[in-house]
């Protein structure tokens, strides 16, 4: 096969595994640092990029739109938990039950609100042209979805592993009463974690509005890959995130190009084989 389409396969996945981890990111913040199975996490992915496409409607700010989103599914995370998810720590099953049903109820609020067709996000004019690189062609908007990865991976690395908000927030997760006994907040920090969470996830939906576009069902699709992004990674593990991102996003995109037919297995079966030798994932911890 031509260079030409094994570069363009490459940058595709890379493309893909950026936004995952955008996605991936948030999940691994609830579901692997806060054990909370969080299965509206796809419907904060859809609400985000339907509350963009109302915002940049009314401001025509692509800024505004991703900012506006992600505060508003923030403070749908923040009345999410502190109504539903509060009082269900610990009780997997029961988490599992109510956020599935939210997740249901917000995708019928979807569907009425913004109805069933796709829609696109409009990009601003800057980032809607296309990059050379000798030969190569690369669209700047999907370079621009790299480059926001990057930098969200940098922040929260910095965030969790070198400020005292991150030893709070590592400390409330490791051992929640000891962390009350000197005089963390932990319910504070445990709402906080899931607002942001959500904004992350509305971040990506907003990213993915002018990559992907919106419509019905993408929230249930795409939450699919995020599991496996944080569980493949390591659970509570951001570089895992990055690196499970990174690998879905690759298979996912050569196994679509080279066998179509089988592009769940070669997405699947190698996961399933690095569950099998790590049962961890690739940089969980045991235990």
């Amino acid at each position: 096969m031509r260079t030409e389409f094994w570069v363009t396969q490459l940058f595709n996945g890379i493309t893909y595994g950026a936004l995952l981890f955008l996605l991936g990111a948030g999940l691994t913040l609830i579901f692997g640092m806060m054990r909370i199975v969080n299965m509206t996490h796809g419907s904060h992915y859809l609400l985000g990029g339907y509350a963009a496409l109302t915002i940049l409607g009314r401001t025509g700010s692509y800024l505004a739109a991703l900012l506006g989103a992600a505060a508003v599914i923030a403070l749908l995370g923040v009345i999410e938990w502190d109504r539903f998810l509060k009082g269900l720590a610990g009780q997997e099953l029961a988490q599992v039950l109510t956020t599935m049903g939210l997740a249901l109820i917000f995708q019928d609020v979807a569907l009425l609100a913004w109805g069933g067709d796709p829609y696109t996000l409009k990009v601003p004019a800057a980032l809607s042209g296309k990059f050379q690189l000798g030969p190569f062609f690369f669209p700047v908007y999907r370079l621009f979805i790299v480059v926001m990865a990057a930098a969200v991976a940098v922040i929260l690395w910095l965030v969790v592993e070198r400020t005292r908000v991150g030893a709070m927030m590592r400390a409330a997760v490791d051992d929640p009463e000891m962390a009350r006994g000197v005089g963390i907040d932990v319910s504070r920090i445990t709402i906080a974690v899931f607002a942001l969470g959500a904004a992350l996830a509305a971040v990506s939906g907003v990213v993915a509005g002018g990559f992907l576009g919106m419509y019905p069902g993408a929230d249930f699709e795409i939450l699919s890959y995020a599991f496996v992004v944080v569980i493949v990674g390591g659970m509570g593990s951001l570089r895992g995130a990055l690196v499970g991102s990174l690998l879905v996003g690759l298979l996912d995109n050569f196994g679509k190009a080279l066998f179509p037919e089988l592009s769940y297995f070669t997405l699947f079966a190698p996961m399933a084989a690095i569950l099998a030798i790590r049962p961890t994932g690739l940089f969980g911890r045991a235990g």
